[in-house]
């Protein structure tokens, strides 16, 4: 019973989202109308390395960003930590756990964070500083559950807060994301993977600056400068986004592996494009990495990226430890390095 009720659940998700998405997009890219961009940062050095096309892999941890569905497919614990500085002096960080809970399916908990030093408050009149500094900051906490219907078919959901936060004023918000992965007989045990993330509230900043004094109406008796109101702000959407991936294994014997990859996104601010990427693995111990991601996307900047990892079994238990690295090219921007850590046990 409880698997029937999650796949047509998932299924209505989808449809619903699907039917949705087809006004979201229209001849203009609505490229910076979404709040909380930050949750579009890629996640992971394996994934960045493989140009984002990550949606049918989602192999480890970092699955409850890309494909929760794919969790289901961990067989131990496992925790990933990452570290990358991002552009404009802001830093990225992401840890992710999850937990067996062996036929029950896996549970997942994921903490992202996108900070940045503080800066000098400069006004008209001060242009040298206030003596004030002022902060920004963004996080998102998930929850996830995942779980295997049959031995080809997973299917996984995530609940996320997600808040905002710029000197004396901050906005949240609710979302889920859901997706799912389907291993088939065809091409070499082609790996189907579909997601849908963010769907959630709009998010409004409201703060200690928004409130001002001022005199409502002249008119009336006991109207004064000092009645106080607040300034209503524009409500944003979360950066809805579809994602369809297909990935399959080129050459695959004990010691060698070779995989490719290929998403399709469908972004509620901007337009569709495609990433693709690439991994060989020796002996399923080194891992060399490349992709390109936004392909068909005009005005871009960069989207060449490589990278590499290592793992290695712990000589004193069981554990097995990873260490991935992911360079991303940004065009006019500052380029992109993302280290990452895991550990299975």
């Amino acid at each position: 019973m409880l698997t029937k009720v999650i796949l047509i659940s998932s299924v209505l998700l989808f449809f619903t989202a699907t039917v949705m998405g087809q006004g979201l997009v229209t001849n203009v890219s609505k490229s910076g109308t979404s709040a909380a961009i930050f949750l579009e940062i890629p996640i992971g050095a394996p994934a960045v390395a493989m140009g984002g096309a990550f949606v049918s892999l989602a192999n480890d941890a970092t699955a409850l960003y890309w494909n929760v569905a794919g969790t289901a497919e961990l067989q131990h614990n496992e925790v990933v930590v990452l570290h990358s500085e991002w552009l404009a002096g802001t830093s990225l960080d992401f840890a992710g756990v999850v937990l067996s809970l062996g036929n029950l399916g896996n549970l997942g908990v994921s903490l992202t964070s996108l900070t940045m030093s503080d800066m000098v408050v400069r006004t008209v009149r001060q242009p040298d500083g206030t003596g004030e500094f002022f902060g920004a900051s963004d996080l998102a906490a998930g929850l996830s559950f995942s779980r295997k219907l049959t031995d080809r078919f997973s299917v996984g959901f995530t609940a996320k807060y997600i808040r905002q936060e710029i000197w004396h004023e901050s906005a949240s918000a609710f979302a889920i994301d859901a997706g799912t992965t389907f291993k088939t007989d065809l091409f070499a045990g082609m790996v189907i993977g579909a997601s849908i993330t963010n769907f959630g509230s709009k998010m409004t900043l409201a703060g200690r600056d928004t409130r001002r004094f001022g005199r409502v109406d002249e008119t009336q008796l006991g109207s004064n400068e000092r009645i106080p109101f607040n300034i209503e702000l524009d409500s944003w959407n979360l950066p809805l986004l579809l994602q369809f991936g297909v990935s399959t294994n080129l050459i695959k014997s004990e010691k060698h592996r070779w995989t490719v990859a290929v998403d399709a996104l469908h972004p509620s601010d901007d337009y569709e494009s495609v990433n693709i990427g690439t991994e060989f693995a020796l002996g399923g111990l080194v891992f060399l990495r490349g992709g390109y991601q936004s392909l068909f996307l005009d005005n871009v900047d960069g989207g060449l990226s490589f990278g590499a990892g290592i793992k290695a079994n712990m000589l004193f238990n069981d554990a097995t430890i990873k260490a991935d690295y992911a360079f991303r090219e940004m065009g006019r921007l500052e380029n992109v390095h993302v280290f990452s850590f895991g550990v299975d046990f």
